[in-house]
């Protein structure tokens, strides 16, 4: 089985729908599982425990995730053209893994929902990749060849998949939208499994 983390921080709700949709793209592909991941939140005054188990929605992230995953999709809510603290604070803490060089070689993909159209995805993109880039990974966008990145007239760029959301995260992800998480998915999927396999 190619096991394909999904990990994600999301306030509004946005990108943890995203995430699904992606999670959706990677299990269409045969012996290709998603395992879905979140990173708790930060506080900006001091530091604050969470519980280990968080009250809904997927387990927290651990370095053990991305050490076994054979693939990653990282997907985090644009602030102020960059990715949101808690999952820059989360991937600060992976020196460990870059030391071990356990990612390197392996494919990943960035997502991330905005409030307003142009308000910095592409730059929360480029920003989520440094990392990984440094990690060693091997980053993987949109192609052309998917056709909702020339109709959609609210997110998807060719540096990963993205959504409008609204002032008020009121906007829901739009056909194009889904369609391009759910194709990113799937690419990042083919692509981990023949690294896999080779």
């Amino acid at each position: 089985m190619t096991n394909i983390l999904v990990l994600y921080y999301s306030r509004g709700g946005s990108v943890a729908e995203m995430a699904r949709h992606i999670a959706h793209g990677i299990e269409s592909v045969s012996a290709c599982k998603a395992v879905i991941r979140t990173v708790p939140a930060i506080s900006t005054t001091c530091e604050s425990t969470e519980s280990d188990i968080p009250d809904s929605g997927p387990p927290y992230a651990t370095h053990e995730d991305l050490i076994n995953c054979d693939g990653l999709a990282l997907g985090s809510p644009t602030r102020f053209g960059n990715m949101a603290a808690p999952m820059k604070y989360f991937i600060d803490s992976t020196s460990d893994i870059w030391a071990s060089g356990n990612l390197s070689g392996k494919p990943a993909t960035v997502f991330s929902s905005t409030a307003s159209l142009h308000g910095g995805q592409e730059t929360t993109l480029l920003t989520m990749m440094m990392p990984l880039l440094h990690h060693g990974m091997l980053m993987l966008g949109i192609p052309y060849s998917e056709p909702g990145l020339t109709t959609t007239t609210s997110g998807g760029t060719p540096y990963g998949a993205t959504h409008v959301a609204g002032n008020n995260d009121d906007l829901p992800v739009t056909e194009d939208e889904k369609t391009l998480c759910i194709a990113i998915g799937k690419r990042l999927a083919e692509v981990s499994r023949k690294l896999k396999t080779d």
